[in-house]
């Protein structure tokens, strides 16, 4: 009996490696065709497979190319200005309407939480024709301003991650302040906005990394060339005549390199942030 049982946590053991090393593979094999697809030129990519090695890794022609053609440097001023704009707009509206939410007893308090529940199991593809016309009627489209509003709304996975910090902030904080003379506002900018740090990191990983990597709204609303974002730039190599897929895999290491370089150097605060504001039970 016990050698059975050996036997089957033998298995069990073997099927979880064996399904770690093959999710690892599915990861890092399409990261690896990338890499090498980048520093390929155009002649070794026609003869060559997407595993075989480049000639050389220190040919930087491609990434070159794909910089100045596809405009990269417009491409990422217009998102980091789209960035700043909209992770604050958002930290600020999320952490304000889940103070309200926890703090406050109002009647239509749980409706408003069902709906925002009932809002984030709406795909939002099926509300962009709505919003379009929206957009369009007020002439937001093909405005950097335009598309900077749609995707400042408001974002539920927030506003629930501040919603459970709150439950574990102590009211008794709200009504020491409160009896010291402090405002609603005071008690809020003031107290409990500090404490929200972890809260506020996790939050700009989930909603940085979403907005960053956002095609299908800049591509929707951000027509004129000097409106692209970095995530549209790339597509300046696609076409009805083929794709040039060296110098878009090269796009795509530039595109990377600067959200590496900020997780390397935040990492400790990212992985904290990201613990302390987890949901608890």
């Amino acid at each position: 009996m016990m050698k059975k049982k050996k036997g089957i946590s033998l298995v069990f053991e073997i099927l979880k490696y064996v399904s770690l090393v093959f999710g690892a593979m599915c990861a890092l094999i399409p990261v690896c065709v990338c890499v090498l697809t980048a520093f390929k030129t155009n002649e070794e990519y026609a003869a060559t497979s997407v595993l075989d090695m480049p000639q050389s890794f220190l040919n930087f022609d491609n990434f070159v190319t794909a910089f100045e053609k596809a405009n990269m440097l417009r491409g990422f001023l217009n998102t980091g200005l789209v960035l700043i704009v909209v992770l604050t707009a958002s930290i600020f509206m999320g952490s304000m309407l889940a103070y309200v939410l926890n703090r406050f007893k109002f009647p239509g308090r749980a409706l408003v939480q069902n709906l925002f529940m009932f809002a984030a199991l709406l795909p939002g593809i099926a509300m962009q024709v709505t919003i379009y016309q929206i957009m369009y009627s007020l002439g937001l489209v093909n405005h950097l301003y335009g598309y900077m509003i749609v995707l400042m709304g408001t974002d539920i996975i927030s506003i629930y991650i501040f919603l459970q910090f709150f439950e574990n902030l102590p009211v008794s904080l709200d009504e020491s302040a409160i009896m010291d003379g402090c405002t609603y506002f005071g008690v809020f900018f003031k107290i409990l906005f500090p404490l929200l740090k972890p809260a506020i990191m996790t939050s700009l990983l989930l909603k940085g990394v979403s907005v960053y990597n956002e095609y299908y709204a800049s591509n929707l609303y951000l027509q004129a060339p000097k409106l692209k974002t970095i995530s549209t730039a790339l597509y300046t190599f696609t076409g009805p005549y083929g794709n040039q897929y060296n110098y878009i895999c090269a796009g795509v290491l530039i595109t990377i390199a600067p959200i590496l370089i900020l997780f390397l150097v935040f990492q400790k605060r990212v992985y904290g942030g990201m613990a302390a504001g987890a949901v608890k039970g």
